[in-house]
């Protein structure tokens, strides 16, 4: 044996994984453990690629896509683990392997998908599809390979081949750097607050994460306020230095966008002209209408007309909150004009005057241990799902935790993971993902999903708070995992959220709603002191406060996805100032002065950290459409937990994986396709008075 056949053997990622439930042994792997597993990995399925390409055989169904189906599985392995911890917990070790390996990840892809001897007898199964005997599930992934192949670039000739698989992997590159660029910013930037006249207008459950935060970056006896949403949207809402507010939102804002080696907008420049080319050489007029020719909402228009639709009542709306809050400055003697760092702080106060509410009255009622119980109740209730939580289990991090998932039966559903607080290895927002998913083709293997969130650390001792949108997007990001775990398929293909864009975010959105159910909240809302349940008229505030600054919600978000499908429609091949363009976009949808975008285009990591969102961002809304008339179903039914519809939900959403069109999957659910008044009936959009 060689001493490199040696290194392999010993290499984790590609020996046997022996441990509980078949999960990965992240503490016995390293950063140097990664390049070797994913070149053995790349030469695996290479080989196996030729094999299938090469078979002398004529195409058949289980000698190509089966073979195609099965083929990679060191790959996905590895893959599985390296990105989901350059995600959540990174270190520049990894993030140089994930530098390296990220255009060759797309040349690996490109040399499959633009295989022409490959994409021959593929093509050869779709012109004979009907004769083939094939069942409805062979049929969709049949379809869904033959359109994969047509959009890598398959039907190319050979140069048209060669620089669009060029682009490919620039564009890899670029996407990685631009996901390193904005958390090597929001791993920089921290607040220091020094003086109790530094902490002014801070609640407790605040100082206390500040002093935590301080802790962890070697600052014990301070109080640091960091880039993590969870951090400085409360510092922003709560402190009564405008001065601190103003300092640490701008920072916040300029991410990705502060010039020097972290700046982000000669990137975007780069990717949006080279999307623009790939989409013309596939034959199509803009990235846009490439992108979205294989989404429900089909073409740009289709988009715009719904984001428009919503725009002009939240735009109007969100003028009617602007005044509100220059009315409550003035009244207390705030001589100022509303500025984008004053609008949470004025925000808490009009609530609280309207509501009666604030935020430092509900946070002691979510707990983060709670919540999650909820979470998991509300998945026992409405698809028979048990959670037991593992004590010895493999982890890559010490916080994370994790669950045995099984069904009413008692059958092993899958492993979920918990990885929740925010740190300076996580870049920021939540996400779901996947370390193995669901199938049946080679095996029945079952699923191990991660949720990642970025919640504030309690002190040591104290339970972790959370606000009620930080509540929901535990619920949100739940659904996600549901998706994955629940998923019922025969193929790799079709499994879990391996969906398009605009339907994915249905399941994550839909689950938010029992959140707010008050049997739910009577529950698992309790004081993290007392124990005692929230009080019936505190419930009832929050229940009422729901669509309080809607508005503002609404155009924040609008205005990041008028921007990224503006961008993409781009058909000018020159350079392209992001800052003024970003500026020339807001100004056309009359973007009030005091909002700017959820997320500015030089962070905007949902679209430019890799090609997911990119011309999807408006999916969230397109979903939500879905998910409100979804909800309504169970309303109709007088029970939240109804069994039928949730017997139908499970069938045709949460376990279907991508077995149907988007568009026939929620038909078959619901009985017909939604209309958008149910949304704008759920933001509170549709009446003048504000909420």
């Amino acid at each position: 044996m060689t001493a490199s056949d040696a290194i392999l053997t010993a290499n984790p990622l590609l020996r046997p994984w022996t441990t509980p439930f078949g999960l990965p042994p992240f503490e016995s792997i390293t950063p140097e453990h990664y390049k070797p597993a994913f070149d053995t990995a790349l030469a695996e399925q290479q080989a196996e690629i030729a094999a299938i390409a090469a078979d002398p055989a004529p195409a058949t169904f289980a000698n190509t896509i089966d073979a195609l189906e099965k083929s990679g599985a060191s790959l996905k392995r590895v893959g599985g683990v390296f990105f989901n911890l350059a995600g959540s917990h990174t270190n520049e070790a990894i993030q140089a392997v994930e530098r390296e390996m990220a255009p060759l990840l797309a040349k690996h892809r490109n040399s499959i998908f633009m295989n022409e001897a490959l994409f021959k007898r593929v093509d050869d199964l779709y012109r004979e599809r009907e004769s083939l005997g094939l069942d409805a599930e062979q049929a969709r992934v049949l379809d869904r390979y033959h359109t994969i192949f047509v959009r890598a670039g398959a039907r190319l000739g050979a140069d048209e081949k060669k620089r669009l698989a060029a682009i490919t992997e620039r564009l890899a590159s670029l996407g990685t750097q631009f996901a390193q660029n904005v958390l090597a910013d929001e791993k920089s930037y921290r607040l220091v607050l020094d003086t109790e006249v530094d902490l002014a207008g801070l609640p407790s459950f605040l100082r206390e994460a500040a002093a935590q935060a301080a802790e962890d970056a070697g600052l014990k006896g301070k109080h640091v306020i960091t880039l993590s949403r969870s951090s400085i949207e409360p510092f922003l809402q709560f402190s009564s230095r405008r001065d601190l507010r103003e300092q640490a939102f701008k920072a916040w804002a300029a991410r990705g966008d502060a010039g020097g080696t972290t700046d982000n907008k000669a990137i975007i420049t780069e990717m949006v002209r080279l999307r623009a080319e790939r989409a013309r050489l596939l034959g199509y007029e803009t990235f846009a209408d490439f992108k979205l020719a294989d989404t429900m909402a089909k073409t740009p228009d289709a988009v715009l007309k719904l984001l428009n639709d919503v725009w002009t009542p939240a735009r109007a709306r969100a003028q009617q909150e602007r005044d509100d809050l220059q009315a409550q400055a003035q009244s207390q003697g705030d001589n100022i004009e509303i500025e984008a760092w004053d609008w949470r702080y004025y925000a808490d106060q009009v609530r609280m005057a309207r509501h009666n509410l604030d935020e430092a009255t509900i946070k002691p009622y979510f707990q983060l241990d709670r919540i999650i119980e909820a979470a998991f109740d509300t998945a026992q209730r409405l698809f028979g799902l048990n959670f037991q939580e593992l004590k010895e289990f493999p982890r890559y991090h010490p916080d994370i935790r994790a669950w045995q998932v099984t069904d009413a039966t008692g059958a092993p559903v899958g492993i979920f993971i918990g990885d929740y607080f925010a740190r300076s290895s996580k870049r920021s927002g939540a996400w779901m993902s996947a370390f193995r998913s669901q199938e049946r083709l080679s095996g029945d293997i079952r699923p191990i999903i991660v949720n990642v969130m970025n919640f504030a650390k309690g002190a040591p001792g104290e339970p972790s708070l959370l606000s009620f949108d930080d509540a929901r997007t535990l619920f949100h990001e739940f659904g996600h995992a549901l998706h994955g775990l629940l998923s019922n398929v025969t193929y790799p293909l079709l499994a879990g959220t391996s969906v398009s864009t605009d339907f994915v975010e249905l399941p994550s959105q839909l689950y938010e709603h029992w959140l707010s159910q008050a049997d739910i909240l009577r529950r698992y809302a309790t004081h993290y002191r007392t124990g005692e349940p929230m009080p019936e008229a505190l419930l009832e505030r929050l229940m009422a406060a729901r669509n309080f600054n809607q508005g503002f919600a609404t155009v924040e978000y609008l205005a990041s996805a008028f921007v990224d499908i503006d961008l993409h429609r781009r058909t000018l091949s020159g350079d392209l100032d992001v800052s003024a363009f970003e500026k020339e976009s807001l100004g056309k949808i009359g973007m009030p002065r005091e909002i700017i975008m959820r997320h500015r285009t030089p962070h905007f990591a949902h679209v430019f950290s890799g090609d997911g969102y990119s011309s999807g961002y408006y999916s969230y809304l397109w979903s939500e459409v879905l998910d409100a008339d979804a909800f309504t179903a169970f309303e109709e039914t007088g029970d939240a937990f109804n069994k039928d519809m949730a017997d139908k939900l499970k069938r045709f959403i949460y376990s279907a994986g991508n077995l149907r069109d988007p568009a026939e999957a929620y038909t078959a659910f619901r009985g017909r396709l939604p209309t958008a008044d149910a949304l704008l009936a759920k933001r509170g959009l549709t009446t003048t008075p504000a909420a």
